[in-house]
């Protein structure tokens, strides 16, 4: 914002040389008095009076200001551009390093909307909306969300299921509700609570039970990247004592490898079961009993 500094016999006389000079209109200008001035006297010189004018900058100049400001803490070096009238106001940054504005899925872009729009709107009544663009990143974020918005609602006429998308911006469920907004075989509504509120594609063939919460009341959202499945089996180096089917050889001990066969394994006798004699005998009953009776007996 460029300030000059203008002056004359009285402060009037000061700020209409002013705006004469800069070709402003006295509501769109603003005047700070740097000093009132004096008269002269018979013995004293007058003091001439000061004036400081400056051009009011319209409420996207206001934004662009302060975007402007944003990018040097970011470290960011950019340039805007303005378009602005009394129905909209947009503004579209110009830099080498897209992505650190535009951030993951526009989430810095659309904080710095967010702010841009307060900035804007200060002192007004009536709310004008503010779009910070970059590198036409709303553009294809719009036709992004349009396909996903037509995907899911033939995936929702085919299921016969209420569809979910993951949580948006205000704007951007704007779009997917305007999209789907003519069909004559879904509709739209939101729900949950911000910052995780979403959109929910229900078919005019709903399926009778189909509208079920899941298991937690979570909403499962059908846009969600679903990664691979791991594989178990990855990295698995077979032991020895397995075949090439998975099955097992003969005489092989899970537990224990094929360190110790089955075969070959001690037993309480100290001996293999190989070389372990058959045992055959009558019980005697219990060892307790036994005692009792040789007691008796002495």
């Amino acid at each position: 914002m460029t300030e000059y500094e203008f002056s004359g016999k009285t402060v009037d006389e000061a700020v209409e040389t002013g705006l004469k000079t800069m070709g402003l209109e006295r509501d769109k200008a603003n005047i700070v008095v740097l000093d009132e001035g004096k008269k002269g006297g018979f013995l004293s010189r007058g003091v001439p009076a000061r004036v400081k004018i400056s051009r009011k900058l319209t409420d996207g100049e206001r934004a662009v200001e302060f975007l402007e400001g944003m990018f040097s803490l970011l470290d960011v070096t950019a340039t805007t551009e303005l378009d602005e009238n009394e129905e909209h106001t947009c503004i579209n940054v110009v830099t080498p390093k897209s992505y650190a504005l535009i951030g993951h899925r526009g989430e810095v872009l659309d904080a710095l909307q967010v702010l841009a729009g307060a900035v804007a709107n200060i002192g007004r009544e009536e709310y004008k909306r503010v779009v910070v663009d970059c590198e036409k990143y709303r553009e294809h974020r719009e036709q992004t969300l349009k396909r996903l918005a037509n995907k899911l609602a033939e995936k929702a006429v085919r299921l016969g299921r209420k569809v979910s998308l993951e949580p948006m911006t205000p704007y951007e469920r704007r779009i997917i509700h305007a999209t789907l907004a003519d069909s004559t075989e879904v509709k739209t509504a939101s729900e949950g609570k911000e910052p995780n509120r979403y959109i929910v594609v229900i078919p005019n063939n709903l399926k009778p039970g189909a509208d079920r919460e899941r298991r937690g009341g979570k909403p499962r959202f059908d846009n969600k990247p679903r990664g691979k499945r791991p594989d178990r089996r990855e990295g698995f180096e077979k032991r020895e004592g397995y075949e090439k089917n998975d099955e097992r050889k003969e005489g092989f001990d899970r537990r224990r490898g094929d360190r110790n066969r089955r075969d070959d394994r001690p037993r309480a006798s100290g001996l293999p079961r190989s070389q372990r004699q058959p045992f055959f005998g009558t019980f005697l009953g219990n060892s307790n009993d036994m005692k009792k009776d040789e007691d008796k007996q002495d």
